[in-house]
């Protein structure tokens, strides 16, 4: 069996995020006082939350993006990393391996980097290491991760076909469902991906008919999960005691049913914390198009006229910025059903 026709679902899990800032004492304030995630400082010039037993989940450095620059992905086995690996050079895209000293900043024993989709690269590996530290969490019954990967981010894109293609190519990404919805005057449509049974990992986000990308950042936001209803509800409090921006209040959404809400990073992109969405049966699921984001709740707060006049900036900018879907791994990109 070649790379080309393995099928590597249900073997990918989305394992950690690297972010960069200068803005390391708010990032502390967000990520351990008001999410709840253990903060590992032992390492200088950088921090390193964790949601489990895994030594890293995000990994947040000094520099100055503002943004999330990697996601890192942990597969099954040595098997599925060399599909991965066979996949990305039989393309001819460039593919680096990490240095020992980068893959002890992520917490792997070793790692792959290859381009991804709206400048965010990928890395896969293996096998992550084990805190050493005690585990303190502000939730106290935890956060869900496992087999199923420690949560998902949505992307807004000019180019939906290509990036669904380059996630269909790369890991084998299944279509779970679409949304559509208006935001700020503008129609989108939300593509959601799985590469496991967890509902999503992957969602892509675009203005419907417009060459245009309203989020500067590379992704919009990024989503944990909290076992406990509770322990949701407690983080969203801490959220606005602390001072910190709340995007939109608790809400359930329409198509993975899963209950939350989304906070402001220090950064500028979205921190969704949720709970209980619904597990895909791939026996029976079959993909459906949903009206709006949410069933109830997700109020918007705190939009004023000064964000919806950065967005428009953004947008407008957008237009002439060129926006690389790694062509080479997108294929002829996966036209709406």
């Amino acid at each position: 069996m070649t790379a080309m026709s393995a099928d590597i679902f249900g073997k990918v899990h989305l394992g950690y995020l690297v972010i960069e800032t200068e803005k390391f004492s708010d990032w502390r304030r967000f990520g351990r006082d008001a999410i709840g995630m253990h903060l590992d400082e032992t390492l200088p010039g950088l921090m390193r939350f964790r949601l489990d037993d895994h030594a890293c989940r995000f990994l947040v450095q000094r520099g100055p993006a503002e943004d999330t620059v990697a996601l890192g992905w942990e597969v099954d086995d040595h098997d599925t990393f060399e599909v991965v690996e066979a996949r990305i050079r039989a393309h001819d895209v460039p593919l680096t391996e990490g240095t020992a000293e980068e893959a002890g900043l992520r917490g792997v024993e070793r790692f792959v980097r290859f381009p991804g989709p709206n400048g965010l690269a990928q890395e896969i590996y293996v096998n992550a290491e084990r805190g050493s530290q005690t585990l303190h969490l502000g939730a106290p019954g935890g956060f869900v991760t496992g087999a199923d990967g420690m949560g998902h981010v949505a992307i807004a894109t000019k180019k939906p076909h290509q990036m669904h293609g380059y996630y269909r190519r790369v890991f084998d990404a299944r279509l779970s469902d679409y949304i559509d919805e208006t935001i700020s005057g503008l129609k989108f449509k939300i593509r959601f991906l799985r590469v496991n049974e967890r509902h999503h990992s992957v969602a892509i986000a675009a203005v419907n008919r417009l060459p245009l990308n309203p989020i500067r950042t590379r992704i919009q936001h990024c989503n944990i999960q909290v076992a406990e209803l509770d322990d949701m509800a407690l983080a969203y409090r801490r959220v606005k005691d602390l001072g910190f921006a709340m995007a939109l209040s608790i809400g359930q959404h329409t198509n993975d049913k899963e209950l939350s809400f989304y906070a402001v990073t220090p950064s500028g992109f979205e921190w969704e914390v949720g709970w209980n969405p619904i597990v895909v049966d791939e026996t029976t699921w079959t993909p459906t198009t949903h009206q709006g984001i949410s069933i109830w709740g997700h109020t918007p707060e705190g939009h004023n006229i000064v964000t919806m006049l950065e967005r428009f900036t953004a947008g407008a900018r957008s237009v002439w910025r060129a926006e690389d879907s790694v062509p080479a791994l997108a294929g002829a990109g996966i036209a709406d059903s």
